[in-house]
């Protein structure tokens, strides 16, 4: 029986089918080549050659690593995570290896906890600026390292696809390169808890995609850079615990979708400018330890989307603005340590959602206008000692001689429990003087 043309058509293409179906399931041998080279130089968790021959296929991937089909119907290397269980952990040698950059595909790669005993760097070798262009790589995170050490490369700027950079927690150091503000892809820059040094560039200003910045506990100087303000997007804003100084630069009114900023730890100093008034989506405003000299700003009293105001340790002065009062959203508020005076506003006893309120340390007086239900929900998280003006309502001390609220009785001069002790004298020396006139009208 003779097959017709249009039989022999049909098998010619179901042919083609079945071959480009059986291409798509395997990898590219370089591909193949280049992944074993990460995961032998990493992790010893595996004979990875002999335990997954083929990486990318169903059957033979490991956690840790994620495939998909690519436009030339081959599978490629996604993601790769490394570190902590259950994906692939790391060997005491394993060092970083710039090979990731050879992987055109890859899109996310995480190292957490892996670099731990043998020092290595961010290394990004000059020979691999062709990959650098060809990366398609989105996600780039580095936390937790401490064997991690050096200078952050500059070639980092040529992962044009770059969203996410993560480098917290290593022991990176040197200068933040400038050639990192060129990735206007970035939506998200960690950099914290490393020893980076030098200011933070003016150059920032050029990502205008960021949503995180988060530059906390190195060891950068010089002032916030006024370019600061033309980051629109920024909704997360972290810089404590460096050494910076100057003011907050007035361009920070410009970041209205701004919910945290963090500033602790600094050595700012003067005035806060009355534009912040305009960050009206800011719920996180934390500011202790700086050494700022100037009466609370009341401005304050208008972030109403404010549920932690913390301004500890630096020697704010003068009173506590009553439109502090305003923000009834508020559960912590940190004021203790300063020099503030006068008497605690009479509306913060209607702050229903706080339940964190330290004003210890200053020089408070008169009579602490919290009433009985106050007292009780905060509890120990009222700190109000340290303020010899202070004094507690003979009644609200009565019923709350528990509060632990750090102040004594109006009128009294002594604390709640040296009065409890007094009062308790009093009736026994009464029980006393009454048993002796009991026993002399009957003798």
């Amino acid at each position: 029986m003779c097959c017709t043309p249009s039989t022999l058509l049909l098998l010619s293409l179901a042919s083609i089918l079945s071959v480009c179906s059986s291409d798509a399931k395997n990898m590219l041998p370089s591909e193949v080549e280049t992944v074993f080279k990460i995961m032998e130089s990493i992790s010893s968790d595996e004979k990875w050659r002999i335990s997954y021959p083929n990486p990318c296929n169903p059957g033979s991937t490991w956690l840790g690593i994620e495939c998909k089909l690519g436009q030339d119907n081959h599978l490629h290397v996604s993601r790769l995570d490394f570190g902590t269980h259950p994906n692939p952990t790391c060997k005491n040698t394993a060092t970083f290896p710039c090979e990731i950059f050879d992987l055109p595909h890859l899109q996310s790669v995480f190292f957490s906890q892996c670099f731990t005993h043998t020092k290595t760097t961010l290394s990004a070798s000059p020979n691999r600026g062709g990959a650098f262009f060809d990366s398609s790589l989105q996600q780039l995170s580095l936390r937790s390292n401490p064997a991690l050490v050096g200078p952050i490369p500059p070639q980092i700027s040529f992962l044009k696809s770059l969203e996410i950079l993560t480098l917290s927690q290593n022991r990176l150091s040197g200068r933040i390169p400038v050639e990192i503000f060129s990735l206007n892809s970035l939506v998200h820059l960690d950099l914290s808890y490393n020893m980076l040094t030098g200011p933070v560039p003016i150059q920032l200003g050029n990502l205008n995609n960021l949503q995180g910045l988060d530059l906390s506990y190195n060891s950068l100087t010089g002032p916030i850079p006024g370019t600061i303000g033309r980051l629109g997007m920024l909704q997360k804003l972290d810089l404590s615990s460096n050494s910076l100084i100057g003011t907050i630069p007035y361009s920070i009114e410009k970041l209205a979708l701004l919910t945290f900023m963090a500033l602790s730890n600094n050595k700012l100093r003067g005035s806060i400018p009355k534009g912040i008034l305009k960050l009206q989506s800011l719920q996180y405003f934390i500011m202790d330890d700086n050494p700022m000299y100037i009466p609370l700003p009341a401005e304050f009293g208008k972030l109403v989307k404010l549920q932690e105001l913390r301004l500890a340790n630096s020697c704010y002065s003068g009173t506590i603005p009553p439109s502090f009062s305003l923000l009834v959203n508020l559960s912590t508020l940190s004021l203790q340590n300063n020099r503030l005076t006068g008497k605690i506003p009479e509306g913060f006893s209607s702050l229903s959602r706080i339940y964190h309120l330290n004003l210890s340390g200053n020089l408070l007086g008169g009579v602490i206008p919290f009433n009985a239900s106050f007292l009780k929900r905060l509890g120990r998280n009222l700190d109000l000692s340290g303020n010899p003006g202070l004094c507690l309502s003979p009644s609200e001390a009565y019923n709350n001689v528990k509060s632990g609220s750090g102040v004594g009785v109006c009128g009294t001069g002594s604390r709640i429990k040296k009065s409890q002790a007094a009062a308790h004298g009093l009736s026994k020396l009464f029980f006393l003087f009454a048993t002796l006139v009991f026993h002399v009208m009957h003798h």
